[in-house]
């Protein structure tokens, strides 16, 4: 894999090159929308590659720290697409993943038993006590050159473009 500074040059001359065509083009956008994907990419890559010995990927992670997360640990399905942002095949596969680890359980509500419950077991619970400590040097060194203020000013700007985001309509603009 590439050294990041020189992936960060290359981006950069590949959409100046685009701009010289497309002269509209919005590059202040355009660079930020394309940092924010090469960061994401990178921290997934590392994410996985430590996932890995687990049998587990990001998703199956990502859900199982959901269900752990959460005030009763568990949740339905229906819940975990939502907020996963997963559709409901491949969150089966997801819950047939960590149920076959013995992560989860998958019972019918008590209070309706049409309704699917996902619960994290003792077994799921240590794993994630397992896997996250090692992660923290990495999530820190990520975010070392920022300061505290940094580190603040960049949540809040990531939560505004979450927000405008959001808001956007996903239609299909191609002609």
């Amino acid at each position: 894999m590439k050294q990041m500074h020189e992936c960060l040059a290359h981006m950069d001359a590949g959409i100046a090159r685009v701009r010289e065509h497309i002269p509209e083009l919005p590059l202040q956008e355009v660079q930020l929308t394309r940092l924010l994907l090469l960061v994401g990419g990178n921290l997934l890559h590392e994410l996985e590659h430590n996932l890995k010995p687990y049998g587990l990927n990001d998703s199956d992670f990502r859900t199982l720290m959901m269900i752990y997360s959460s005030p009763s640990g568990s949740a339905s399905p229906t819940e975990l697409c939502e907020y996963a942002q997963q559709g409901a095949t491949n969150m089966t596969r997801i819950a047939n993943v960590l149920v076959k680890a013995g992560l989860i359980t998958r019972a019918s509500s008590a209070e309706d038993r049409r309704r699917v419950v996902l619960s994290i077991t003792a077994t799921g619970k240590r794993l994630v006590r397992k896997i996250l400590p090692p992660l923290f040097p990495q999530v820190l060194g990520a975010f070392a050159s920022l300061s505290a203020s940094d580190k603040r000013t960049l949540d809040r700007l990531l939560r505004q473009i979450a927000l405008n985001i959001d808001s956007l309509t996903h239609t299909d603009r191609r002609p």
